[in-house]
């Protein structure tokens, strides 16, 4: 458990901040952009989550998600050392990139083919999860910026942002009215 009693510290005034590990850093690094990033995501989805309160088949899927983003965020802010052994820290899983997995599939099965492109919109809970997919998708290019770069990123975090921005796409698919709502896109070459 985390025990906050003051929430300024003043260690951060002149730009940095420290790792999990407890390493100082620049809170420009690119690793503190990639759990920034995540926290955003997070946040979107708590905005979501306003328009999913009644929503059963939505609700408790992002809530269980909200919590792991706060696993996802403690995994890329504690940089893996040689030799770490499993379960020292904590780190996504696979298993929690197969339940995304799943989830999308049960949720898509319920929704019409796409067969154009949707643009973000519709109802307020999807727009609110396009938004929450957008962030998810900036901070997924953040990580990978961080492991092209050579810093330790576990391929289970990897997976799993790719995998929740696609969760969140169908999401709001779902969130239309299991799509009855959506708005569709309309080329300039059509009007």
């Amino acid at each position: 458990m985390v025990t906050l009693n003051r929430i300024y510290t003043r260690t951060g005034d002149a730009g940095s901040t420290r790792l999990a590990t407890g390493a100082p850093v620049s809170k420009a690094s690119a690793r503190v952009e990639a759990y920034g990033e995540v926290d955003e995501t997070n946040a979107c989805l708590g905005l979501a989550r306003l328009h999913t309160a009644g929503a059963d088949a939505l609700d408790g899927s992002l809530a269980r998600i909200q919590n792991e983003l706060f696993d996802l965020g403690a995994d890329l802010a504690t940089p893996a050392k040689r030799g770490e052994a499993d379960g020292q820290v904590l780190r996504v899983s696979e298993a929690q990139v197969a339940r995304l997995e799943s989830e999308i599939d049960a949720l898509n099965a319920a929704l019409p083919e796409l067969k154009s492109f949707v643009l973000p919109g519709g109802t307020a809970a999807a727009a609110a999860l396009h938004l929450a997919r957008t962030v998810c998708r900036r901070a997924e290019r953040a990580a990978v910026r961080l492991a092209e770069a050579g810093e330790a990123v576990s391929p289970a975090a990897l997976k799993y942002l790719n995998r929740l921005s696609d969760l969140l796409f169908v999401a709001a698919r779902f969130a239309n009215d299991r799509g009855a709502a959506e708005v569709f896109w309309d080329s300039g070459a059509t009007r």
